[in-house]
């Protein structure tokens, strides 16, 4: 059991160093997209030229693959090639279940294990050459399927709604807060439904003429990537090499703020770096609420600074973000050995 408890990171760093090209092809394309369109007041990110609408599509058809290919290859990890598929399912699963990547950080172990759980069975030897054809995908991604859909669906569904509810009743109260709150959520699940609630909530508020809840929400999107980005560049010794690549596609993506781009360092060490980037998000909200900074687009990072209020607030709500988080997760951090190095690069 301890051997196996050790191997889990190196089962999520499988997934996450076959996501991470996903994730730079999807954030980079859509980066590109909306920083040679601009941003609208009221609209957000507004592409009118085919060239470019088009590459905003590659992106997000790259963003729709990203949880699949973390779940499936976390399975692969753990059970060679019958563990993909029924990973990959799972993954597909998480993404309708609006689990976000943490549905298919579960997904994935769910499937490896009872994939390998399966592979282990003893069978005729007639049956063996079908085990992990049809078999062992078969059964598999009906284990994997049946929990997400009926375990982990309702749930969440209702926990978005109730989230929703309670983030109305706190709009009317301390402004500080609420920011804290919502740069929490923003930077708790990178573009998942917890963010997607916090993030709709500040859209929603665009529409009725408030802007101070967005201003927030806008310099908490752009934190994690940013701050993520800046940690490797800090303390290199601290991140793989595939880490440190991540990190100049994180710094990239932060500055459009594509949330997403902080994805890969969160999957790969959850308990480190998801509590420093809220942390970091929370903070960076919760400044640029004392600055009552506004955004009139429904969009983050320092591409929408033509549309908000109290620019210079908003760049000194981002910077302590950055510094906080960076700060944080190198803290917390430990030195990558080459016996690690060596297991991720292999």
């Amino acid at each position: 059991m301890k051997d196996e408890l050790k191997r889990v990171r190196e089962y999520l760093m499988t997934g996450v160093s076959y996501m991470i090209p996903i994730v730079v092809i999807g954030g980079v394309l859509i980066a590109f997209s909306i920083a040679l369109s601009g941003v609208q007041a009221g609209k957000g990110a507004v592409i009118t030229n085919p060239v470019l609408k088009n590459m905003n599509d590659i992106g997000s058809a790259a963003f729709s693959m990203m949880v699949p290919v973390l779940a499936g290859f976390i399975a692969f990890g753990i059970a060679d090639r019958p563990g993909l598929a029924p990973g990959l399912v799972g993954g597909v699963l998480a993404n309708q279940l609006k689990a976000g990547f943490l549905g298919g950080i579960v997904a994935g172990f769910i499937a490896g294990y009872v994939a390998r759980w399966i592979k282990g069975w003893k069978v005729h030897k007639n049956l063996r050459p079908i085990m992990p054809i049809f078999v062992i995908p078969i059964l598999s991604s009906l284990v994997v399927g049946g929990l997400m859909i009926y375990i982990l669906g309702n749930p969440i569904a209702s926990a978005m709604e109730a989230m929703t509810n309670w983030l109305k009743s706190m709009s009317t109260g301390n402004a500080i807060v609420l920011a804290l709150i919502m740069g929490a959520m923003i930077a708790f699940d990178m573009g998942g439904p917890v963010n997607k609630v916090a993030f709709l909530f500040g859209a929603a508020m665009i529409g009725e003429g408030v802007y101070t809840i967005m201003g927030p929400i806008a310099a908490a999107i752009c934190t994690p990537p940013l701050g993520m980005g800046v940690a490797t560049l800090l303390a290199p010794k601290k991140y793989t090499k595939v880490e440190r690549e991540a990190g100049y596609g994180a710094l990239a993506m932060g500055l459009i703020g594509i949330t997403e781009g902080a994805i890969p360092f969160a999957a790969g060490d959850p308990l480190r770096v998801i509590p420093s980037i809220m942390i970091g998000s929370s903070i960076s909200a919760a400044v640029a609420a004392m600055f009552k900074v506004g955004d009139h687009a429904p969009h983050g990072g320092p591409i929408v600074l033509p549309v908000i209020d109290n620019k210079i607030g908003f760049i000194i709500a981002v910077l302590i973000g950055i510094a906080v988080t960076a700060v944080i997760v190198n803290a917390l951090k430990k030195n990558v050995s080459e016996e690690d190095e060596d297991e991720i690069t292999a």
